[in-house]
């Protein structure tokens, strides 16, 4: 704890904070008598319609399907980007891409020179020392914390507040999900093994032998559905036996959707053996939209890396027995940064002082018991992403340098390049097809002064460089 209190006191200390502040705000404003647990399961580029609860007719996922239907689905939950990294960083710092940096995978000169009009803004590939995240608040408050899987922020999530670290590094995917797989953070089991399989062995260890003086925090990050896409050979038999259709048809992915549903069925048992299943909450979710080629995210347009609702909007379930009504559906829209204020309120903690989370606590909508304020949710992307298809705004690039809002019904994205403009009604339109910021100018202007005071409130940079070597695409 003093090492923790030390580096946490030095990232505040860089932020210009008393360092003798930091315990107060890390001091429960409840006390409880048992503090309760927090699982948070979060799944690489699984898509929107990519589970069984969600109407898929291929995919099967009865255990995520009876999580759903004894907790609370969100409709409308988003990531906070629209690919891996950025979206991690918001999720674990509780705050939007412009306060730490990270806006994509790599660089953010993606795809041809040639085509990219713009000099894209300089890209961050580790979440910053200063960030005080999740974690580490948990950590402070009384919490062990325990990292499983992919951790995509930089070498080791042990320097960002983490106890264990099984699996986690700067790796954005497996070399193989079969034994030997050459992670550093994780030791080879026999010949052939899953690593699905093995992650969640390791998070039924780490039940078995934690401090139980201690509420626990556990981040299981599956690797899976990422590419390679790699499955047990049986079960991808049974998937090629089973009838697909334009949207779901894929049977290695849909075999590597089952070893998911199957170990969550063994974790959540486990839980409920060892008498931790009544006070734990369990948070269901994926990083970002599905990967377009491989799962058609319909009626959503495109898919990852896209900021079409594809991309962004992702499955979300809330389990925590006593606390959520089973059945139940929330149609707010909710988003990755409210995790972090949600994850608080369980536990019991205020926020830590001086630093600025961007989403909400989401409490009153899993216990039913209040609703929260109309707000926008935002997203930025100053970068260029290759791999655009027929859904994207064009075939070359699944995104170019823009901003988008979503507000009450409406959402508008601002593209920079030409400084176009795209207005949609997502609850007539929610596929995006009809582009209504010509029609309607008084709401195409109520969204983009609000998306550009936000911008101007986070210092979010905006590239205006031209690029020397540009050609327009064909």
């Amino acid at each position: 704890m003093q090492n923790l209190s030390r580096r946490l006191f030095l990232k505040r200390t860089s932020l210009g904070l008393a360092a003798m502040a930091l315990p107060a705000c890390m001091r429960p404003a409840h006390a409880p008598a048992k503090k309760p647990n927090i699982l948070y399961i979060n799944v690489d580029d699984l898509g929107w319609s990519d589970l069984s609860f969600m109407a898929s007719q291929y995919y099967d996922t009865p255990n995520i399907d009876r999580l759903a239907k004894e907790g609370v689905v969100f409709s409308q939950a988003y990531a906070p980007a629209a690919n891996c990294a950025p979206s991690r960083a918001c999720c674990m710092s509780g705050q939007y891409t412009p306060r730490h940096g990270i806006y994509t995978v790599n660089h953010s000169d993606r795809g041809p020179a040639r085509h990219r009009k713009l000099i894209p803004v300089k890209n961050t590939t580790v979440l910053p020392e200063k960030t005080v995240t999740i974690a580490e608040a948990l950590k402070a408050g009384g919490y062990a914390t325990c990292f499983i899987g992919k951790w995509h922020l930089g070498q080791d999530p042990r320097t960002q507040g983490f106890d264990h670290n099984i699996a986690g590094s700067h790796n954005g995917h497996p070399q193989s999900y079969f034994s030997p797989y050459h992670n550093t953070y994780l030791t080879d089991g026999p010949q052939g093994q899953y690593l699905t399989d093995r992650l969640t062995d390791e998070a039924m260890r780490f039940l078995d032998q934690r401090d139980t003086d201690k509420p626990f925090f556990m981040y299981l990050a599956f690797y899976t559905v990422h590419t390679p896409l790699q499955a047990k050979k049986q079960t991808i038999q049974r998937y090629q036996q089973k009838k697909g259709n334009p949207q779901h048809n894929n049977p290695k992915y849909a075999a590597m959707i089952k070893h998911l549903d199957d170990n969550i069925g063994r974790l959540l048992k486990k839980l409920e053996a060892s008498g931790l299943r009544d006070n734990t909450l369990v948070l269901f979710t994926s990083d970002n939209g599905g990967v377009f080629k491989i799962s058609r995210q319909w009626p959503l347009r495109a898919g990852k890396g896209s900021y079409y609702e594809g991309g962004i909007r992702v499955p979300m379930v809330v389990y925590w027995p006593g606390r959520t009504t089973a059945g139940q559906t929330c149609d707010v829209p909710v988003s990755g940064i409210d995790f972090y204020p949600t994850f608080l309120e369980v536990a019991g903690l205020t926020k830590p002082e001086g630093i600025v989370l961007d989403g909400v606590s989401l409490m009153p909508l899993i216990t039913g018991r209040g609703t929260i304020h109309d707000r926008p949710l935002f997203w930025h992307f100053p970068i260029y992403l290759q791999g655009g298809n027929a859904e994207t705004q064009d075939p070359v690039f699944r995104t170019r340098p823009g901003s988008a809002v979503r507000y009450g019904d409406w959402k508008l994205i601002e593209y920079f390049e030409k400084s176009e403009l795209e207005l949609y009604n997502l609850k007539k339109d929610v596929g995006e097809r009809q582009n209504l910021a010509a029609q309607r100018p008084q709401k195409t202007n109520e969204l983009l002064t609000m998306l550009r005071a936000w911008r101007k409130q986070t210092n979010a940079p905006v590239p205006t460089k031209a690029n020397p070597q540009y050609e327009p695409a064909p």
